[in-house]
């Protein structure tokens, strides 16, 4: 069971509240996501553009844009290459929409995940040799590849490496000594001594200040290329960055972009996955439009998505958007199948004793490892990985929690492996079969996790009873999205709520609906996303099968619970309602 915490920072909230007209509890929210001093409030609540780090304070990108305007010059021809998730075909796109409209003679190509496996690999770099490439630009990886950029080079290719992945090293005696690619250019905010003061951009932001650097240097007005703002948007929270510093105004300002967008392909993925364009928000790009686009990397090729962004014409959009909404609806089911077959292996063998998960399904499309492994992450907070057997090897992808670097702990057995990278919530691996168990072994000897580092932390902002919210609190919450990683929704906790009646709806059957009335007697609609069979479990143990069943049929019981919820105003046929969605309860 979860650990309810209440987050009771200190601040002067009332006169923070007086200086940027807002009420006090939004000045609590904001010092509880530890947005501290005057500067740094203002920022979060009031930055723009104009308020974005300059690209050229990062190491090498004087080099990379100086390289690129002599190519552009020359009329040499430039290739693109990119990643096949959200992050790498947004990327592309911005590189190579930025570099057509300065006028260079640039292509794009995006790795297969199936056949060629992520990033920059020798194929690649032969295709571009055989099509008289000669300058290589990457995005969203390549910080990895220093033997394929060796390769590269030594075929008298020209290559720059744009990157947002962390540097791989090698220790020894406590010292790092990071691998960093012979590339003629390498821009990357995590290089050890870059002075960029934000560390947290994605491919795509990265891709998009080399664009405003290489405008800039060319002479050219970089607003122009303001609009490729939405695709940095959609890579961002499609990426999970953290919502925080430039990132924060990345999405803001590329969501009212995104609502009045010219892109008709995006237009026409909006539509088709009817998300509401006027109220559009960071959650629609998480679980709705970004999910499609991935799904084309996944069991396709990810250079349908880019087609699909660079289309043009509004009847081929249409049926683009519509493909990639059927594909992502086919990843749907294999997923849930592939959850299943995981959670079996898990729970009928000695897996389940491991402090670190590593389930292997041999059977399973390499492509919906990572989301697998992040549903299995949430069932048993626990890091996993999930492995497949892919053309050449075993491949996976990981996925992790707070208190553990996954990137860091793959170091410690680097020597297993045939390639990996990653972050510290989640990573990327292949190696041969016969390693899969040796990996799990080392894995789990080197994890120190504790007991407690296992429990999932729930932080409260504050306890407040139901009867205190209200529409103009709820419709104050806007300041403070969008929503997201390390910018989470306000969570509040109240107790003694009874319920009163229960009910499960959706096409599916995986929402339910309460009805609650609080301590003092006040009625609300409450709705719950969660494991319903779990939730049912819990009713039936705590106050017994007659109580539930009562309370399916709406008459009086005696089931009584704690929760951690969240306010949203719900929207239906143009009425609004108070909601409250149940995060977690007991």
């Amino acid at each position: 069971m979860e650990k309810w915490f209440v987050s009771m920072k200190k601040a002067d909230f009332t006169q923070i509240a007086e200086k940027y007209h807002i009420s006090p509890i939004i000045a609590r929210l904001i010092r509880n996501r530890d947005i501290l001093g005057d500067q740094n409030i203002d920022y979060y609540l009031n930055g723009t553009i104009a308020d974005l780090h300059d690209g050229m304070l990062m190491k090498n990108m004087d080099t990379a844009v100086e390289i690129l305007e002599e190519k552009i010059r020359e009329g040499e021809k430039i290739r693109v290459i990119g990643d096949y998730d959200i992050d790498g075909v947004n990327a592309t796109y911005i590189l190579k929409t930025g570099l057509e409209s300065l006028g260079a003679l640039v292509d794009t190509d995006i790795p297969d995940r199936m056949k060629d496996g992520y990033g920059l690999n020798q194929m690649l770099i032969d295709r571009a040799l055989e099509d008289g490439v000669d300058t290589i630009i990457t995005c969203d990886n390549g910080i990895a590849a220093a033997s394929e950029i060796a390769y590269g080079k030594a075929q008298g290719m020209t290559i720059i490496v744009t990157d947002h992945h962390e540097v791989p090293y090698l220790e020894a005696g406590g010292e790092k000594e990071y691998l960093i690619p012979g590339a003629d250019a390498v821009v990357n905010p995590h290089l050890p001594g870059d002075p960029y003061p934000f560390k947290g951009l994605c491919g795509a932001a990265v891709a998009y200040k080399v664009v405003e650097a290489l405008y800039n240097v060319m002479g050219q007005d970089a607003d122009d290329v303001d609009f490729l703002m939405e695709n940095v948007a959609i890579a961002t929270v499609g990426d999970v960055m953290d919502l925080v510093d430039e990132n924060r105004i990345f999405v803001k300002q590329g969501l009212e972009m995104l609502k009045r967008t010219q892109n008709e392909g995006l237009k026409a993925l909006m539509e088709c996955t009817q998300v509401p364009t006027e109220r559009l928000s960071a959650y629609h790009i998480g679980f709705v439009i970004g999910p499609c686009i991935n799904a084309s990397g996944r069991l396709d090729t990810a250079k349908r998505a880019l087609e699909l962004l660079e289309v043009k014409n509004r009847r081929e959009a249409v049926m683009m958007a519509e493909d990639l909404k059927a594909l992502n609806d086919s990843r749907k089911e294999m997923t849930e199948k592939g959850v299943g077959q995981a959670v079996e292996q898990i729970e009928t063998t000695d897996l389940k004793e491991d402090r670190v998960l590593v389930v292997y399904l041999p059977d399973c499309h390499e492509s919906i490892a990572g989301i697998i492994a992040g549903r299995l992450k949430e069932k048993y907070y626990k890091p996993v990985f999930v492995l497949t057997q892919g053309e050449h090897g075993v491949k996976g992808s990981g996925r992790s929690i707070e208190s553990y670097h996954m990137f860091e702990e793959m170091c410690k057995c680097s020597e297993l492996f045939t390639k990996f990278g990653g972050h510290p919530m989640a990573a990327g691996l292949s190696l041969p079969q016969e390693n899969v168990e040796p990996f799990r072994q080392k894995i789990n000897e080197y994890a120190s996790l504790t007991d407690d580092d296992l429990v999932p932390k729930i932080h409260i902002d504050v306890p407040m009873p139901v009867d205190y919210v209200s529409m103009r609190l709820v419709s104050e919450f806007s300041v403070l999205a969008p929503f997201g990683k390390d910018n989470p929704k306000p969570v509040f906790a109240d107790k003694n709520l009874r319920v009163s009646r229960m009910w499960v709806v959706g096409k599916n059957n995986n929402v339910l609906r309460l009805s609650l009335i609080s301590s003092y007697g006040t009625p609300i609609n409450a709705i719950y996303f969660g494991d319903i069979e779990s939730f049912f479990d819990y009713i039936r143990q705590r106050f017994g099968s007659d109580a539930l069943e009562a309370a399916q049929r709406g008459r009086f019981n005696n089931i009584v619970l704690s929760v951690v919820y969240s306010p949203k105003i719900n929207v239906f046929r143009e009425n609004e309602s108070l909601q409250f969605e149940i995060q977690y309860y007991k």
